[in-house]
């Protein structure tokens, strides 16, 4: 299948490195997951009523903190957010075992280079690795696979 990469792990057991379409819908549904979470929260604590040049900037920090928490949290306990059990893929370490919080606060923090022009350099980088690796997957030495 294009975009599908497959590695022998430990005898006969196979890893399916997972490419760009799979891992962007599996991002849509987080961002939309996330935006209801933070939507609410925004409801709650009052930044509804807030538009354009009132929005201030701690409004953002709080947002991306919140965002990086949800990745970093998800992957790093279960391997997977609620879009990629949607989508039926997993993070795991490059050997095939369980990533952990520090893995995964890696590969998340690294979503500021890897998001850049609408993840533009996160994709092309998935394209040209032979593990489909963006860049915070190779630094944590994580890769999205075919969840079994």
């Amino acid at each position: 299948m294009a975009g599908q990469v497959e590695l022998e792990v430990n005898g006969p057991e196979q890893m399916e490195y997972q490419g760009i379409g799979i891992r962007l819908v599996s991002l849509v549904i987080d961002s939309i997951i996330f935006g209801l979470i933070f939507g609410a929260l925004g409801n709650i604590l009052g930044a509804g009523g807030m538009q354009g040049d009132m929005f201030p900037w701690y409004w953002g920090v709080l947002y991306f903190a919140i965002y990086i928490a949800y990745f970093t949290l998800l992957e790093g306990s279960k391997g997977q957010t609620v879009g990629k059990m949607i989508t039926k893929i997993k993070v795991v370490r490059e050997d095939g075992s369980p990533i952990d919080m520090s893995q995964a606060f890696t590969r998340n923090i690294l979503r500021i280079i890897d998001g850049l022009f609408a993840y533009l350099i996160g994709a092309i980088l998935i394209w040209r690795s032979d593990k489909q690796q963006r860049l915070g997957d190779s630094v944590a030495r994580t890769v999205v696979v075919k969840a079994r």
